[in-house]
């Protein structure tokens, strides 16, 4: 196990992409265009940030470093959905997507649709049946409700409504927080959350830190992002540049400014920091996650 977050996550991501590209590759071809379209979505890059939060998280509390896996590879299927979706011209309508085009672009907007469906699916189906040791029956049921509850209306897809019903309007900063702890943070939560019901057993104060952890790196994560389309290329991006400005969307520095926006970023970083204080775990990987939520450039 090594305690650098670039070699972990270089290691997460070859661990998820091929857990990824096997579960797709064994698919039946009855459906080959919708098969071809879920495959560009899953596997047309992707930094696999979540399944590398859940995956510190759950190794953090003493949980095995390959039992992650499935786990990290279905959240990753909600995350790769919910992009086929926002990209959607009823939704967002981007063309691009990690450098590659969007799924609608490169096949249909029929089967983008359909290809966000089967991987939503697919999430609940690698859920239910992926074999990992020590996972019970109850506590593979509290992971599910947290990545179902993460991905719906309590959470993702709420987060999504209130962002496009806040199109074309100025919503304040607590409309906008609420927005995006739901939107953004809600899936990272999620994360965290199957990595505790993966322990053996972590006391309800160090839960209640491991989330407070987690709902400031979803924000600390937003705001970045926020932050990155006002300052980054989109050749840096991997997506187009400034469109939140070109869709009249309420983004942290078009209300705060780009400097207070900066210092919100800050005080989220800290907050994720301290909130690992006190924890009895080698919480080096998690402090360097929260650095990397800040400094990341795309």
């Amino acid at each position: 196990m090594n305690n650098d977050i670039s070699t972990r996550q270089a290691s997460v991501s070859d661990d998820i992409n091929g857990f990824l590209a096997q579960k797709i590759q064994a698919l039946p071809d009855h459906a080959i265009r919708l098969k071809s379209a879920m495959q560009h979505a899953l596997l047309a890059g992707g930094k696999r940030i979540r399944p590398l939060l859940h995956n510190i998280t759950a190794t953090t509390l003493g949980v095995n470093e390959q039992d992650t896996v499935p786990i990290g590879a279905a959240i990753e299927c909600i995350h790769a959905y919910s992009l086929v979706h926002d990209d959607l011209p009823a939704m967002d309508d981007d063309d691009t997507r990690r450098g590659q085009p969007t799924c609608h672009i490169a096949f249909d907007e029929a089967t983008a649709i359909l290809a966000g469906d089967a991987l939503q699916t697919l999430a609940f189906e690698i859920l239910t049946t992926a074999e990992i040791k020590g996972l019970h029956a109850d506590k593979r049921l509290q992971i599910v409700r947290s990545i179902a509850e993460a991905s719906g209306y309590l959470g993702m897809c709420g987060g999504q409504a209130i962002d496009l019903a806040a199109t074309n309007t100025t919503i304040d900063i607590e409309r906008l927080t609420q927005l995006h702890q739901l939107k953004t943070g809600a899936l990272l939560t999620g994360c965290v959350k199957s990595a505790i019901s993966m322990a053996d057993s972590v006391s309800p104060k160090d839960q209640s830190a491991l989330l407070q952890y987690a709902t400031n790196i979803g924000l600390a994560f937003q705001v970045q992002d926020d932050i990155l389309d006002v300052t980054a290329s989109s050749e840096t991006l991997g997506k187009p540049s400034g469109s939140d400005v070109q869709a009249n969307k309420s983004t942290f520095p078009s209300l705060l400014g780009l400097t207070n926006a900066q210092q919100k970023l800050q005080k989220y970083h800290q907050q994720a920091l301290q909130a690992l204080t006190g924890l009895p775990y080698n919480t080096e990987l998690l402090r360097q996650f929260a650095d990397l939520m800040m400094q990341r450039k795309y």
